[in-house]
C-alpha cells in the first residue's frame, strides 16, 4: 500500500482534463486484479479502499444494495455533509427509501420541465452580464457558475442577496484539499443558513422544494431532517452542473466541428449532453462498503472492506465505448454511462441537471458564435483537489 493519494478514481493528465490518467487506465485494461490503495478525504480521513475501474464491476457495485452508502453516517458526531440527518447518501434501505420517497416529488418529470421557461430566463440573464463583463471574462464566475446556482436558489426560495455566501460555502464544502476543522466550521454555517430556511418556511410554505416538503411531510420530518435535504439538493444541485457547463465549453472550443454541431444543430443537444456527461465525467467519489463478504467480476470483496468507483475509468473502456472511447462525438448515440450513479443511490435530480445543459451549452454558444479561449489558454485552471472536478477559472473572448 502506498502513500495516500486524494482523489485516484478521478485522476486525470497534466493539461489533459478530458481522459483518465494513464495509470487509470492501466488499472482497467491490465491490472487482473481489483487493486487496494489509500486515499484521502478531509471528513473520513485516510483510508485503504478498492479502486473499481472496470464499467461491468463498477455498474455492479453500484447496483447492488449490499455494497452500502450510508457507512459514513454516526448521529452522535460532529455534523458534516456526510454526517447529517436527511442527506440521501447516509442511508441505506428503508430510511433511505423513506427519504427518497419524499423528495421525488419535487423532480418529477413533470414538475422539471415546467421549470424549462425559469431556466431560460436565466440562462439570457447570465448571457447579457456575460457580454457586459466584455471579451477576456471568467466564463466560470460570469456564467457557469452563477446559471445553476441561481436555478437550485429559486427552486429552494434562497434570497438573492444570500446567493454569493450559499456558493461560498458550496465550494469550501466541496473542496477536497481542506482541513477537516474548516470542513466542520463550513458546514455549522451551512446548517444554520438552512436552519433559518426551514423556519421560515415552517411558518410560511411557499411554492418552493422546501415549502413542498413541509406541506406534505412537515409531521414527518425534523428541522435536522430538512436541513440535511435543503443542503443535499443545494450543493448537489449546482456544483455537478457547473462543473459540466464550465468543462463542457473548453472540450467543445478544442473541438470547433463538435460546438459547430451542437451551436447550429436544434436537436443535437440531446445526444450531445450524453456525450459530455459520459466523456468528463465530473461527478464526485463514490464510495461504498461491503456489508458482507461479496465480489466484483468474480474478485473477492471482504465485508467491511470500502470501494473507491471510477466512472471516469469506466466511461473511457471499450466495455461501454467500443469505438474510440476517448473521443468527443456529440452525434454518438446514447450509452448507459453513470454520470448520476446508477441503482438505489442514483442522482434523483439528474433530469434537472439534463434540462439546464440542454438549455445553457447550445444558448451560450448561439449568444456568443466567436467564443473562444482568450489567450493562449495558459490561463485555464483546473480543481483538481475538488470533490467534484471541473474548471476554476476559464478566460474566454469572443
Amino acid at each position: 500500500m502506498t502513500a495516500a493519494v486524494p482523489m485516484p478514481h478521478n485522476r486525470r493528465p497534466d493539461r489533459c482534463p478530458f481522459r483518465p490518467h494513464p495509470e487509470l487506465e492501466r488499472l482497467r485494461d491490465q491490472e487482473p486484479d481489483l487493486p487496494r490503495v489509500r486515499t484521502s478525504n478531509p471528513q473520513l480521513g485516510e483510508f485503504d479502499a478498492v479502486l473499481v475501474t472496470r464499467y461491468e464491476e463498477v455498474r455492479q457495485a453500484l447496483a447492488d444494495p449490499r455494497y452500502e452508502a450510508g457507512f459514513a453516517f454516526d448521529g452522535t458526531g460532529p455534523r458534516t455533509v456526510m454526517n447529517q440527518p436527511g442527506i440521501l447518501l447516509n442511508y441505506d434501505g428503508a430510511e433511505h427509501t423513506r427519504y427518497r420517497r419524499m423528495l421525488s416529488g419535487a423532480f418529477t418529470v413533470k414538475r422539471v420541465r415546467s421549470l424549462a421557461p425559469a431556466i431560460r430566463r436565466v440562462v439570457d440573464e447570465q448571457l447579457d452580464a456575460l457580454e457586459q463583463a466584455g471579451p477576456g471574462a471568467d466564463l466560470i464566475e460570469t456564467f457557469a457558475g452563477p446559471v445553476p446556482l441561481l436555478v437550485i436558489c429559486e427552486l429552494l426560495g434562497i434570497p438573492a442577496e444570500d446567493r454569493d455566501g450559499i456558493q461560498r460555502r458550496s465550494a469550501t464544502g466541496t473542496d477536497a484539499s481542506g482541513s477537516l476543522e474548516t470542513q466542520l466550521e463550513n458546514f455549522a454555517a451551512m446548517a444554520a443558513y438552512m436552519g433559518e430556511l426551514v423556519r421560515r418556511r415552517r411558518a410560511e410554505p411557499g411554492d418552493d422544494i422546501l415549502g413542498d416538503l413541509i406541506a406534505r411531510h412537515g409531521d414527518e420530518l425534523s428541522d435536522d431532517e430538512l436541513i440535511g435535504m435543503g443542503n443535499s439538493i443545494l450543493v448537489a444541485g449546482h456544483e455537478t452542473v457547473t462543473a459540466m457547463i464550465g468543462l463542457s465549453t473548453l472540450a467543445l472550443l478544442r473541438e470547433p466541428d463538435q460546438l459547430a454541431i451542437v451551436r447550429d444543430d436544434e436537436e443535437a443537444a440531446p445526444s450531445a449532453v450524453e456525450e459530455l456527461l459520459r466523456l468528463l465525467a465530473v461527478a464526485p467519489p463514490l464510495v461504498r462498503q461491503a456489508a458482507t463478504d461479496l465480489d466484483l467480476g468474480g474478485r473477492p470483496v471482504k465485508a467491511g472492506e470500502r470501494v473507491l468507483l471510477s466512472t471516469l475509468a469506466a466511461h473511457h473502456g471499450t466495455a461501454l465505448v467500443p469505438e474510440a472511447p476517448d473521443r468527443l462525438d456529440v452525434r454518438r448515440a446514447p450509452v448507459p454511462h453513470l454520470a448520476f450513479g446508477y441503482g438505489p443511490h442514483q442522482c434523483i435530480g439528474q433530469q434537472l441537471a439534463r434540462l439546464e445543459l440542454r438549455i445553457a451549452l447550445p444558448a451560450l454558444l448561439r449568444r456568443l458564435p466567436g467564443l473562444r479561449l482568450a489567450g493562449d489558454g495558459d490561463a485555464v485552471r483546473y480543481r483538481n483537489d475538488a470533490l467534484v472536478f471541473g474548471v476554476a477559472r476559464l478566460p474566454v473572448a469572443w
